[in-house]
């Protein structure tokens, strides 16, 4: 259970930073599909592995954002379930899109205004 906790925790704050800058479409993505893609990055933000396959999840995020309504949809789960959650570690979180290659114009952060973040950019 400690495990799917971190798990979630890891995945919304990920989400948070792919959200934000994904293209244009349609569709909101559940909190499910989000923790599918985020899944892999627990060890990592959790300091208990490397980043093994995170990035690989990350980019798929990114990629499944596609709408504003998706980005808004992500945050959201993130959010909800970030604050919710002890053992991550919110720097290595915050810093996952870096390290994954990908570039978002905000911080990822429990307190990250969603509304403000998932305009189409």
């Amino acid at each position: 259970m400690a495990s799917l906790t971190k798990a979630m925790c890891v995945v919304f704050i990920a989400a948070v930073l792919v959200a934000a800058v994904a293209p244009a479409a349609e569709a909101a993505v559940g909190c499910g599909t989000v923790i599918s893609y985020l899944a892999p990055c627990l060890p990592y933000v959790s300091n208990r592995g490397p980043l093994g396959n995170c990035c690989g999840g990350v980019q798929g995020l990114y990629g499944a954002a596609k709408s504003t309504a998706d980005r808004q949809a992500i945050c959201g789960c993130l959010k909800s379930l970030i604050g919710s959650y002890s053992g991550i570690n919110t720097g290595k979180a915050a810093g996952l899109p870096k390290q994954c290659g990908l570039n978002i114009p905000y911080k990822i952060s429990p307190s990250t205004n969603c509304a403000t973040y998932v305009i189409s950019i």
